[in-house]
């Protein structure tokens, strides 16, 4: 089929030296994940088993009003439990079974670890195990840990998927695996584009609901939408699944290099590619051409956070026109990144993993015109003069494929189009001001 990779810069970062720290760091935990993906399991329940703090995180994460139920919650280890008074496994069962009384909704229970109960070591999976033989088949129970002390921001998704796929069914079916969770609107947008392509075997971890969740097998072709699903990714190909190296479906270019790598693995014609990409691809060019004046010629600088900061570094380069000073990570996955390494020209330092205090040196020293940080270096970053964007809302904001392109670039414009907004009325004479 035609080439639709896009042009490589004459040197990209693929091969460049990383800069690897490994000092105090910066992040949320992998609890978090939990607030996006208990939206896209609409029969799941996930059950921390941890402290008041992290039940405080999440209800204070999600915005939960005092009388909503949503589909997570928190098992609280007392004091007792901590100090080996009381037996933990029998009061997680009686909870168990306490929620699955109360809410027959439920196909699908996640055991999620924290801090607490990995310090105690609580074997929640002995646990799951236990729980599942008692409560099939009407229900299924897995866990994973999302605790600070193991995970990051996104692991806490990855660590989800990761376990639910040894438990996937087995199949010899040829079929494409979208895996990452996306907002559902995001998910039907790529799916319609793929059957345009003619590909309508197309499956989703996660599914939706548990009877939706897809088989896998030596014939399962998988092609991630998130760059942090490392521990998922290797799982699917221990099962046989192959997976198609691309970059990141973020703007015009990537989500067309995305579409195309696909493509070319099932064998879609040139002419049907170009006959499916061609509007939605002038549309895309046309959103960022709009949201990213105020991006071309500024430097940006990422602090690591999300996993996202590769393949964002190569959009807003790229297809916005900036100058990446510093692109950190928590990990580097080279596999997976690789694609969007190529297409990064080399200059910007790499760094995986934190020592933020060297990495806030090098952040004055350079002063960028935007800074991607976690919510806990923003405030202080601004009030030394730097303008920022919170890394967690490129993770909760629907950032993916052809149309979410203009709000992608807007989102790292805003808080300059802020700023010079600001500038101006601190300028303006005290009788003119609004």
């Amino acid at each position: 089929m035609t080439d639709h990779t896009p042009l490589p810069p004459a040197r990209g970062c693929r091969d460049v030296p990383v800069l690897k720290q490994r000092g105090q760091r910066e992040v949320f935990c992998g609890l978090t994940g939990i607030i996006w993906l208990h939206r896209k399991m609409q029969d799941a329940f996930f059950l921390v088993v941890g402290s008041r703090t992290c039940a405080h995180l999440l209800q204070s994460a999600a915005g939960v009003m005092i009388f909503a139920e949503p589909r997570f919650g928190t098992a609280i280890l007392e004091e007792k439990d901590l100090a080996g008074m009381a037996d933990a496994h029998d009061e997680l069962d009686r909870e168990v079974a306490r929620l699955l009384s109360r809410r027959p909704d439920i196909r699908q229970l996640f055991l999620v670890g924290s801090c607490p109960s990995e310090v105690i070591k609580l074997d929640l999976a002995r646990a799951a195990e236990r729980l599942t033989r008692v409560h099939a088949p009407h229900v299924r129970v897995l866990n994973y840990t999302g605790s600070g002390i193991e995970t990051t921001f996104t692991q806490g998704e990855d660590a989800c998927l990761a376990s639910m796929v040894p438990e996937l069914p087995e199949t010899e079916a040829r079929e494409l695996l979208l895996v990452g969770a996306l907002p559902d609107v995001v998910e039907d947008q790529a799916l319609a584009l793929l059957s345009g392509l003619g590909l309508d075997r197309v499956r989703c971890l996660p599914a939706r609901r548990r009877d939706e969740m897809p088989a896998v097998g030596p014939n399962t072709i998988f092609a991630l939408v998130q760059p942090f699903l490392g521990e998922t990714h290797a799982a699917l190909e221990r099962r046989g699944a192959r997976h198609i190296a691309a970059p990141f479906p973020f703007g015009e270019e990537g989500t067309t290099a995305w579409l195309a790598a696909v493509a070319e693995a099932f064998g879609v014609p040139p002419e049907r590619f170009n006959e499916v990409t061609a509007a939605p691809r002038a549309r895309a060019r046309k959103a960022i051409a709009a949201q990213s004046k105020e991006l071309r010629g500024k430097r940006i600088f990422f602090f690591p956070d999300s996993q996202l900061e590769v393949p964002l570094a190569r959009f807003l380069t790229r297809e916005c026109g900036m100058e990446a000073l510093e692109v950190g990570t928590p990990y580097l996955h080279r596999t997976i990144c690789g694609p969007d390494l190529d297409l990064l020209a080399e200059g910007p330092v790499i760094s995986e993993g934190q020592d933020v205090d060297l990495q806030l040196d090098r952040c004055r020293a350079a002063r960028p015109d935007l800074t991607v940080c976690g919510l806990g270096l923003a405030n202080p970053l601004e009030a030394e003069g730097l303008r920022t964007k919170w890394a967690i809302e490129l993770v909760f904001t629907p950032v993916h494929f052809y149309e979410q392109a203009g709000d992608l670039a807007g989102l790292f414009s805003r808080p300059l189009r802020r700023r010079a907004r600001l500038t101006g009325l601190e300028r303006l004479p005290e009788s003119a001001a609004p």
